[in-house]
């Protein structure tokens, strides 16, 4: 996907890194001269010198082309209005907004904007999604980003390998939905074995995610 950044702080900086790992192409559009020069230096993407409050500097950007924007400046009416400019200009499918106050996220969400976090929250759930890339992968945000579905990869050494999914208690607030084994799409019931190898579709609100991981010990 094509997705516009506006603001090129640590969390644009890393958010982009990310989305380039997961093989997404990233624009950072970036007011101060002096950061726009180092992310350009260190990220092989297009860092563009502009205000992303406005149309022209967002066209620059690639709005017009782009899947979804995500505005992570550090004033959230900055924020607010790149994702209403992105969505009533240009017609962009998702928008994600950075609320650096929290108590103006649910306000932002009433503008329209599609997934509003607060700073706290939006690099928690970062580090949750990213801390193993090998073993779990964030696929989609639900419910305004206070939950996610994730596939998990069980490792070669598996502890439950070979378990029935009833004998395997997960948190509460998460939920197996699919199994892969083979090519093959298991709709999973508590009599379901699972085995190393498998991959898990899994619905989980964020707080529950780091819980799932302990459980199925896919952290050290």
């Amino acid at each position: 996907m094509k997705i516009v950044i506006v603001g090129g702080g640590s969390v644009g900086y890393y958010l982009a890194k990310t989305l380039m790992e997961h093989n997404h192409e990233p624009s950072i559009i970036e007011k101060t001269q002096t950061v726009c020069t180092r992310l350009a230096d260190e990220l092989d993407i297009p860092v563009i010198q502009g205000d992303g409050t406005t149309i022209e500097g967002l066209r620059d950007a690639g709005c017009d082309r782009a899947d979804a924007l995500v505005a992570v400046t550090g004033r959230d009416e900055e924020n607010l209005i790149a994702c209403q400019l992105a969505k009533l200009e240009f017609h962009v499918h998702r928008t994600v907004a950075k609320a650096n106050n929290p108590k103006n996220a649910s306000v932002m969400s009433s503008l329209g904007v599609d997934i509003t976090v607060s700073s706290i929250d939006f690099i928690s759930r970062m580090i949750e999604r990213e801390v193993d890339i090998s073993t779990i992968k964030h696929v989609v945000s639900l419910n305004q980003g206070k939950a996610s579905i994730s596939e998990i990869l069980l490792p070669d050494d598996f502890k439950y390998s070979g378990r029935q999914l009833a004998d395997i208690r997960l948190p509460e607030q998460s939920v197996i939905v699919m199994v892969e084994r083979g090519g093959e799409a298991i709709v999973p019931r508590g009599s379901t074995h699972i085995y190393s190898g498998d991959k898990l579709l899994i619905v989980a609100k964020d707080e529950a995610l780091h819980a799932v991981k302990e459980k199925l010990k896919l952290t050290d």
